[in-house]
């Protein structure tokens, strides 16, 4: 909440922008918003596990990206428009205003007692080095968030790229990226529908494994220039990182204590997001250099690439992922005692009840026999 309505505040800043001399504003308060992404997801994730059984984060996570991807396919064109037609005053304002919502929706939710140990005492900088040293020594932590940083920061390397693939190859103007774009918010969208069940199913670093491969194939697909082929490139790669990210971020939550969840999620945060501006500038100045197909072609082998450690963890991920569904749907069921078909396999066969000389050992037919006498 604090850190909706900080933010909230800070955007009535770029009111004051009125000339080149004060564009600094802008990069501080586009610095700032950097920042409280980064809190706010490591606040939501160790709310996240408080508030929802560890079986139904993966579905929660997928619709959150859904939503968020969804939102996306609207929110620029619509920021555009009242841009062109108001200026740039309306549009701070309102993103500030949708702030102050999200301050009021977290402010009206109930969260749980905090462990104490999440409130030790320590510098900001020790507890960092606790979430990272945390999510370094867990092996299955660690290959999600190499394979997370390596996908969406290697997308960032091929952000010019894309754009001259509308301009050089496809010979659209520069506005048609626009248009691409909306291809990739519908593979996320989609993407999102469908990533719950393969989470459920397969496991965390299987799905980071194939967000990342779909997201590489579509990586490729920008080579070919042809329109169908690029905007289907777009559309996995629109699906393929989600799923990468939600591997991830589904997995920080269910395997950090509760006391350490919020620091590991914003070292894992950083970890998977913090290379993509370096990226972005590098991948700038590598088509200056090299044609920028190439550039999309290291892209896509580095994503490829970097999932790879991921495939020995893919039985152990799928095989956790049954365990929570078979639990689920034993949950789901309604409840029933069995007891005594545990105790004793009589009762599994009424008969056995009724005559108890039919339960008698075959190798002691004088026994079954001096029973029925006596009966």
């Amino acid at each position: 909440m604090t850190t909706a309505l900080v933010t909230a505040a800070l955007l009535p800043l770029l009111l004051l922008v009125d000339g080149p001399g004060r564009a600094w504003l802008i990069f501080a308060v586009m610095s700032a918003y950097g920042v409280s992404f980064v809190l706010l997801d490591a606040g939501e994730a160790a709310l996240l596990p408080a508030a929802v059984p560890s079986d139904r984060l993966g579905g929660l996570n997928s619709l959150r990206m859904s939503v968020q991807e969804g939102v996306k396919l609207v929110a620029p064109p619509a920021g555009a428009a009242l841009f062109a037609w108001w200026g740039g005053a309306p549009v701070a304002l309102l993103a500030a205003s949708t702030l102050a919502v999200a301050a009021a929706c977290y402010a009206a939710l109930r969260p749980g007692p905090v462990p104490p140990s999440a409130r030790e005492a320590g510098s900001l900088l020790a507890r960092t080095r606790t979430g990272l040293r945390f999510l370094w020594q867990d092996g299955p932590l660690r290959g999600l968030a190499v394979a997370g940083a390596a996908a969406v920061g290697l997308s960032g390397l091929g952000n010019a790229a894309s754009y001259l693939v509308v301009v050089a190859d496809l010979g659209r103007p520069p506005e048609f990226a626009g248009v691409l774009t909306g291809a990739q918010g519908a593979g996320s969208l989609l993407g999102g529908l469908l990533c719950a069940r393969l989470l459920d199913r397969r496991g965390e670093p299987a799905l980071a494994r194939w967000g990342a491969w779909l997201a590489a194939l579509g990586t490729l697909l920008l080579c070919v220039p042809v329109l169908p082929v690029v905007t289907a490139g777009r559309v996995l790669i629109g699906a393929g990182l989600p799923w990468t990210v939600i591997a991830v971020m589904t997995a920080v939550q269910r395997r950090t204590p509760a006391a350490l969840i919020g620091r590991v999620s914003a070292a894992a945060t950083t970890a998977v997001f913090g290379p993509t501006a370096g990226a972005i500038a590098l991948g700038a100045g590598a088509i200056e250099l090299v044609d920028h197909r190439l550039v999309l072609a290291a892209v896509a082998v580095g994503t490829a690439l970097g999932a790879l450690p991921l495939a020995g963890d893919q039985l152990r991920g799928a095989q956790a992922s049954r365990g929570r569904l078979r639990a689920r749907k034993s949950s789901e069921r309604p409840s029933f005692s069995r007891s005594a078909a545990t105790i004793s396999p009589r009762a599994s066969c009424p008969n056995d009840c009724q005559n108890p000389s039919s339960a008698a050992p075959r190798s002691s037919p004088s026994r079954a026999s001096s029973g029925t006498g006596s009966s």
